[in-house]
């Protein structure tokens, strides 16, 4: 195999002539030059040099490598430059997929501090929700996704709502634990309650949210002793508020949601018993190892923490 170190012998010796020149050039001694050429001889299979008392020549071959050297040179010294930026976070690429909620919360204060500390990297954002960010990690699609499971639901509920699988060949870091709370009517009876039995509510007509969050409504409420009347669903966080608002049903959603979401016509109960998610960001265990993920992996935890 030809060495990047070999080709830059070979063309010190062509612009000087001799080995002990080259040798001076290069700061090592002829000997070692010497070495050099012999391996880079016996990699290409044919002589470079022909030597002629103290005068030295180039092979056919030989003229070629170096004619070829100059750009194979470059294009390496190019490549480490760049390298060295990725690895000193001077630049480098991060494509995030997150679930909206957590686009409109966690991802725009994590992205601002990744900026500001760091602005020659870049991040690129687009929304999925999970299981579909998860298949798009592992397909090679992005670098870290943002997803959210229910810990209290039961593996057949998880696939049949889309979810399911383990993340167990994948690098987790925990973000926050998201409390889901009640949504009603402003002039709904138990709007001024505080917080309420989710029992209290098996009468209502509801409006659910993406299909795994309609899976965990349906497992929790039955686990109460009723099945939901589910009128309306949408994955759309503040079309779920609108709804409740203009007093068409009652809704569950996540904290983080509520985040960024108007809630007008609407007021928050807490629901018992205390009912949560978890948001992680996921990562594959090789790009846990690059800087530029690093770093947004820790931006997304400190966003998280406030």
């Amino acid at each position: 195999m030809i060495e990047a170190r070999h080709l830059r012998v070979l063309r010190a010796v062509a612009a000087t002539g001799s080995f002990s020149a080259a040798a001076r050039e290069l700061g090592c001694t002829q000997p070692a030059v010497s070495q050099q050429m012999k391996a880079l001889e016996g990699a290409a299979g044919t002589p470079l040099l022909i030597r002629s008392g103290r005068e030295m020549r180039l092979t056919e071959a030989g003229r070629a490598l170096v004619r070829h050297a100059g750009g194979i040179l470059a294009g390496l010294t190019a490549a480490e430059e760049e390298v060295a930026a990725i690895a000193g976070l001077r630049s480098g690429r991060v494509r995030l997929v997150s679930f909206p909620s957590g686009s409109s919360t966690l991802v725009p204060m994590a992205l601002a501090e990744m900026r500001a500390a760091h602005p020659g990297t870049r991040v690129s954002l687009v929304e999925a929700e999970p299981p579909g960010s998860v298949e798009m990690l592992r397909s090679g699609d992005c670098e870290i996704a943002l997803a959210f499971r229910y810990p209290q639901v039961s593996a057949e509920a998880e696939a049949a709502s889309g979810g399911g699988g383990e993340w167990d060949d994948l690098v987790l870091r925990p973000l926050l634990s998201d409390r889901l709370v009640g949504v009603v009517p402003e002039g709904h009876k138990l709007a001024g309650a505080g917080a309420v039995g989710i029992a209290e509510l098996a009468g209502e007509p509801w409006i659910a949210g993406c299909p795994r969050c309609r899976g965990h409504l349906v497992e929790v409420c039955e686990s109460a002793g009723f099945t939901p009347r589910i009128d309306f669903a949408t994955d759309d966080y503040p079309t779920v508020v609108g709804l409740v608002g203009a007093g068409l049903g009652v809704a569950v959603l996540p904290e983080l949601a509520l985040e960024s979401v108007r809630t007008k016509g609407a007021t928050t109960l807490e629901v018992e018993p205390a009912v949560r998610r978890e948001v992680v960001a996921l990562t594959l265990p090789d790009l846990a190892r690059v800087p530029v993920v690093t770093a947004t992996l820790d931006r997304l935890e400190r966003a998280a923490r406030r």
